[in-house]
């Protein structure tokens, strides 16, 4: 673990994401804000 917190966003995406996964709605928007949350990070944190 690298000990960073996740941010607001990805917190949001994990949310998004888990509730698809339960009901099956909403799939592509969620993976869409879990892609570009993880995305943002990447560049915050230089990985």
């Amino acid at each position: 673990m690298s000990g960073e917190q996740p941010s607001g966003a990805q917190i949001e995406a994990r949310k998004a994401q888990s509730k698809a996964d339960r009901t099956g709605s909403g799939k592509d928007a969620a993976s869409r804000l879990q892609s570009e949350s993880d995305h943002s990070a990447m560049r915050k944190h230089g990985k």
